[in-house]
């Protein structure tokens, strides 16, 4: 899924459920797992990238998801990152959907590795230990089958950066037409053979096609991150597919207890990161607070 087009359509009707509260009761016991947001989710003109971090820290978060390549210069990351306590929990590789590394072009996909590239080199300046990857793309141009081919040997080439970063290469799911099954996902992970590729699991984006605890339980230890989001069958089904991303954390057909069982049953002890509607610091700090709610379910 394309995060700007996303951002735009849930943007205007996930705010209308902040009244809603969830009254979860106490967990069975303490789960270890961290929160983190995407910088980027920070709406606060004329701040800094520290002060957006002091923001994040703020609200509750242990880690902040960062973008790269990107405009931000690293000295500046570096200083909020060590002032702010914030760890770095994962960065997006930026360049995975305009440069595909499925695409029919050489060229092209060469830039797409080059953009993979300088994720892992900074990921590895900033100690983040996930670059987050859309593998590929498939559509009318390309196929499924190359898709597969393509994009696995350029992972393939990368591993050695991104043991070299001390960073793993996290494929994520999204709507690409590619991978859509766990047992896929698996697959495509074992092939590649190498402890420094692993799954970031998007929890709802698979929503409309799937049950995400079966995808955990799947997955299983192949899991590196977690995206948090919601996902409405019920609004795909009366307003459109993309407006099914369009409602709270915790008000949609996730199943919150159900996934967090299968967390505890893999064993999973790291970051769920937010991707939802962000806003100013009191929206931060109830994501912060409706994040904790859905651990304890």
């Amino acid at each position: 899924m394309e995060r700007r087009r996303f951002l735009q359509i849930a943007g205007a009707g996930a705010f209308a459920a902040l009244g809603a509260t969830i009254h979860a009761q106490p967990p069975a016991k303490k789960r270890s797992l961290k929160k983190a947001v995407n910088l980027g989710m920070v709406k606060a003109d004329g701040s800094s990238v520290l002060d957006k971090f002091k923001i994040i820290k703020d609200a509750g978060f242990q880690g902040v998801e960062l973008n790269r390549p990107d405009a931000i210069p690293m000295e500046e990351l570096q200083k909020a990152k060590a002032e702010t306590g914030l760890e770095i929990a994962g960065i997006i590789c930026t360049t995975h959907w305009g440069k595909p590394l499925s695409h029919p072009d050489e060229k092209v996909r060469e830039q797409g590795f080059k953009g993979l590239e300088l994720a892992l080199k900074d990921a590895g300046e900033l100690g983040c230990t996930r670059v987050l990857l859309v593998p590929g793309v498939v559509n009318k141009d390309v196929r499924y089958d190359d898709c597969w081919k393509r994009s696995q040997e350029m992972i393939k080439r990368a591993i050695p950066i991104a043991e070299a970063a001390k960073c793993k290469i996290a494929v994520e799911n999204v709507w690409n037409q590619f991978i859509m099954s766990p047992m896929e996902a698996a697959r495509f992970v074992d092939e590649l053979n190498s402890p420094w590729v692993g799954w970031h699991f998007d929890i709802g984006n698979v929503i409309t096609y799937g049950w995400p605890e079966q995808w955990i339980r799947i997955l299983g230890k192949r899991v590196l991150n977690l995206h948090l989001k919601e996902f409405s069958r019920k609004k795909r089904d009366s307003e459109g597919l993309w407006k099914g991303f369009a409602v709270e954390l915790g008000e949609g057909d996730v199943g919150w207890p159900d996934v967090m069982k299968a967390l505890d049953e893999i064993g999973y002890q790291g970051y769920g990161i937010a991707e939802v509607p962000g806003g100013d610091a009191a929206r931060i700090k109830f994501l912060s607070e409706r994040i904790e709610q859905l651990y304890a379910s």
